[in-house]
């Protein structure tokens, strides 16, 4: 199975596209669109409370295993207010090391292929250097009353198909690893007591586990697993599963729990970042806003630290340790990866980083 986040603006295209790909289900302010009708099952998530709010980007972000960036005529024209979004989407997925995705241009029945030349070369050098550089450019609309209805979307569909090849390889080896599965949505079910979605980031989560649910570090144990509302026994890497659990309420679960043996749980964090060249300067007492996984809370930096040295501030595009501290339990592991961003700037993502 393969998820895959659908991100841009508001008016990049990117609602028409997911619901072009799949029917819609589970909806807050991210919405999943399912394909389950073909042999490769996949799930579509569009970030609907993105760009007023950064959580569902990241959110969409970290339960997809690739992205599909969708860029609009004037996605990058220096004067329009979509371009803020459409950088700053850029440099989320650069900060994640967003390995696997696709530009998506969009609206192109609205536009002439001149123009659409121009987009593909400001976007080239807007992503040189990032993990974005060797995405392919695809031009299409979702628009059936264009004069060529929908063009694009076929090989788009291509594309994703063989970029999923690639991604359950890399989900097999996860499969190795102890489960860990990421809960996005928790209710109660009349009868069935507490439901959770998500997705298992990986490992295998099986029927009757006995694991244990962080930051609460609480025995649980899942009764019972469903994929696309077929009850499975066992879920490998990627799949999205909806769960059934014992000895736990949804009252106090919330986005960002994370079902597995053993996770770090903490409140102050010591990272080794590197902020992107895009950002301001980070200084000392400053508050950022910490997300890793599908988690986030506020945290105050209380030292910044280069080759060593306690310094005042630093400076876009640098490396240094941050010793950062919050009020609010998070659960993460090791090989997590930290994004940190300021709220207060018109691009908000300043930086990432991993546990030191």
């Amino acid at each position: 199975m393969t998820n895959l986040a659908i991100i841009g603006t508001e008016k990049s295209g990117r609602t028409s596209l997911a619901a072009n790909l799949g029917k819609k289900g589970t909806a807050s302010d991210i919405t999943m669109y399912n394909n389950d009708k073909e042999s490769r099952k996949m799930v579509f998530v569009d970030p609907q409370g993105y760009p007023k709010a950064l959580k569902p980007l990241v959110t969409a972000l970290n339960i997809s295993e690739m992205a599909i960036l969708c860029i609009p005529p004037e996605g990058l024209d220096r004067d329009s207010p979509v371009s803020v979004y459409t950088g700053e989407c850029i440099v989320v997925l650069d900060l994640l090391g967003f390995k696997h995705g696709i530009i998506a241009l969009t609206r192109s029945d609205s536009t002439h292929m001149h123009a659409i030349d121009e987009l593909k070369k400001k976007i080239k050098l807007m992503t040189a250097g990032t993990s974005l550089q060797d995405w392919e450019c695809i031009s299409l609309n979702t628009n059936k009353s264009a004069k060529i209805p929908f063009e694009g979307v076929e090989y788009l569909k291509a594309r994703i198909n063989t970029i999923s090849e690639e991604i359950e390889a890399e989900q097999a080896e996860l499969n190795k690893l102890p489960a860990r599965v990421f809960i996005d949505h928790a209710f109660n079910v009349t009868g069935k007591g507490c439901v959770v979605l998500g997705v298992v980031k990986q490992g295998i989560s099986k029927d009757k586990d006995k694991t244990k649910i962080f930051p609460l570090d609480r025995d649980i144990e899942i009764r019972s697993i469903q994929s696309h509302d077929v009850d499975i026994e066992s879920a490998p890497t990627g799949t999205r599963v909806g769960m059934r659990l014992k000895n736990v309420q949804a009252k106090d679960i919330e986005r960002g729990f994370i079902i597995s043996d053993k996770e770090i749980v903490s409140t102050d964090y010591t990272l080794e970042c590197a902020l992107s060249k895009f950002t301001r300067k980070i200084e000392a007492s400053s508050v950022l806003h910490l997300f890793v996984g599908l988690q986030s809370e506020p945290v105050r930096v209380e030292k910044i630290l280069v080759d060593g040295q306690e310094v005042k501030e630093a400076k876009p595009g640098s490396t240094c340790m941050l010793e950062l501290s919050g009020n609010k339990k998070v659960a993460y592991s090791k090989e997590d990866r930290f994004l940190l961003a300021n709220l207060d700037l018109t691009q908000r993502f300043a930086a990432y980083g991993f546990l030191k």
